[in-house]
């Protein structure tokens, strides 16, 4: 009878959970200071693509990775890589060599060795607690996220003052050591695949399995894309949300929406971290979306703080719920030895449309959008709906993508083959001694 470990789940947790904050600190100060210094959504935006982009490249080989090597070093090997760049941030900078292509390069690199380190995170979960605790943990995932935004924007707004950005970078760099930490002390399970079964396919035919085995299952494929579309959308959210609030407020109040928005977040992870989630996870996914395109419709209604950052929090609690619910059906329905490989290429192809929302957002918006409600002439009816002026623009888009959101989380409900996925698939009971190829679970330093 394999053994779960909770305990050692929580450790690896706080260390993430520390390096997550140390990132969302430097995150918040960077993005404010290319806002202000270039003026530009577009140069915003890229940073965030080149933060996107090499991660969905990659996945579908740093999941064979994953699955062939012990899944802890490739969390230690990834984290250590990721603070190095920020340190060489900070160099850059301390030096008087900082330039704004320069966090470009930095975003790319970490985001290349999120690739290895985000499946190997979600596929060590299932050795580590039970299929009935897989909802609270995916739900404790989703509050570190919380914590961190929650968090940075404040502490950022007053450590920029206090230390600068170099400060900030140096806070994020002890961070990232406190996560290796973490990893180095804990002991947690790994899985030993039979060395023969090993070398029976190249290592291209093992990056297309991932793919292979979400094509050969239509409940999976539609709930992948899905996902695909919300990503799309939740693009633009990521870009936009903070040109708009700056169109018409300041930094500070910035900083403050952004951590009270988080709060919704922290309660949403919170409560499935407590709860675990509904019997029907894919009702609790689905629900989260419409839900969420709702809210996101009243983010674009008016110029007003209160309303964006009270529809934006209300977002930010649905959207947890969601996502950990969404994780556990994943590691409930894929067999531990392939997860690695499964887990890699759904982040790919989740996050493949959202490149378009990270490159389009800025020229779509100062195009398109803002001419449309920089003069009421143009479209009076639109004037008078949400106004006109700086920032009425984004708001449009805003409302369209919710309706779009809301929309497509009603139709693909009415896909019997997604709605009723977790009937139709069998749950992945691993065998704790394996022969021809099973996985063998083994407890490693």
């Amino acid at each position: 009878m394999r053994k779960y470990s909770f305990r050692t789940f929580l450790m690896i947790w706080v260390g993430q959970l520390v390096s997550v904050i140390g990132t969302g600190l430097t995150q918040f100060g960077l993005g404010v200071w290319v806002l202000k210094e270039t003026g530009s959504i577009t140069q915003f935006s890229l940073i965030i693509m080149f933060a996107s982009v090499p991660a969905i490249l990659a996945s579908p080989f740093a999941g064979v990775i994953v699955d062939k090597w012990k899944r802890k070093w490739v969390m230690i090997i990834s984290d250590t890589i990721s603070g190095l760049s920020t340190f060489t941030i900070f160099i850059l900078i301390y030096l008087n060599l900082f330039e704004v292509w320069h966090l470009y390069i930095a975003a790319a690199i970490s985001s290349f060795f999120s690739s290895f380190q985000f499946p190997a995170y979600q596929a060590t979960i299932p050795l580590l607690v039970s299929k009935e605790q897989l909802g609270r943990a995916n739900g404790m995932i989703q509050m570190a996220e919380a914590l961190s935004v929650v968090f940075a924007p404040v502490m950022a707004g007053f450590l920029i003052v206090a230390i600068g950005i170099k400060g900030i970078l140096l806070i994020d760099f002890v961070t990232f050591l406190v996560a290796v930490s973490t990893l180095l002390i804990v002991k947690f399970p790994e899985l030993l695949v039979n060395e023969k079964d090993q070398q029976k396919i190249s290592f291209f035919q093992d990056a297309i399995y991932g793919w292979k085995y979400i094509m050969d299952r239509p409940g999976l494929r539609g709930f992948l894309s899905y996902f695909a579309i919300a990503n799309l959308l939740l693009g633009f959210f990521n870009v936009l949300l903070q040109p708009l609030l700056l169109s018409f407020t300041n930094e500070k109040m910035l900083g403050i929406a952004l951590s009270i928005t988080g709060i919704g977040m922290l309660i949403g992870g919170t409560t499935m971290s407590i709860w675990g989630g509904a019997k029907r996870r894919v009702l609790s996914v689905l629900g989260s979306g419409m839900a969420g395109g709702i809210f996101l419709i009243l983010v674009g209604l008016k110029e007003s703080v209160v309303l964006i950052t009270a529809a934006t929090f209300f977002i930010f609690i649905v959207l947890p719920v969601g996502n950990a619910a969404s994780q556990a059906i994943w590691q409930s329905k894929v067999p531990l030895n392939v997860q690695g490989r499964v887990f890699a290429l759904r982040r790919m192809i989740a996050m493949s449309l959202s490149p378009i929302a990270y490159i389009s957002a800025g020229p779509l918006v100062e195009r398109v959008f803002n001419p449309i409600t920089k003069d009421s002439s143009f479209s009076p009816l639109i004037g008078r709906m949400i106004g006109i002026g700086d920032g009425r623009g984004i708001g449009l888009l805003f409302i369209a993508l919710g309706m779009i959101w809301t929309i497509s989380s009603i139709l693909i409900y009415l896909n019997p083959r997604v709605r009723d996925l977790e009937e139709e698939i069998p749950d992945a009971i691993p065998s704790e001694v394996g022969n021809k190829g099973e996985e063998i679970i083994a407890t490693t330093h």
